[in-house]
C-alpha cells in the first residue's frame, strides 16, 4: 500500500488525489504538495469532532 519513505530521498510518485503541504512528513513528495501514499487514514482526537482542527492524518510519519 505505501512506500517506507518518499520525502527523504526515495522515489516519490505524487498521488494527485491527496493534496498535502506538510513538508516534514515522510510521505510528502518534495517537489509538489501531494502525498506519495495510495491512500491515507484520517481520524480524530476528539470524542465528538466539530471542526476541521479536530481531525488528524493518522498516516503522518515524521521524517
Amino acid at each position: 500500500m505505501s512506500k517506507n519513505c518518499t520525502n527523504d530521498g526515495c522515489n516519490c510518485t505524487p498521488n494527485s488525489a491527496i493534496k498535502c503541504s506538510v513538508t516534514n512528513c515522510a510521505h510528502h513528495c518534495q517537489d509538489v504538495d501531494h502525498c506519495g501514499l495510495t491512500s491515507i487514514q484520517v481520524g480524530t482526537h476528539e470524542a465528538n469532532p466539530t471542526m476541521d482542527q479536530c481531525t488528524d492524518c493518522q498516516s503522518y510519519r515524521k521524517l
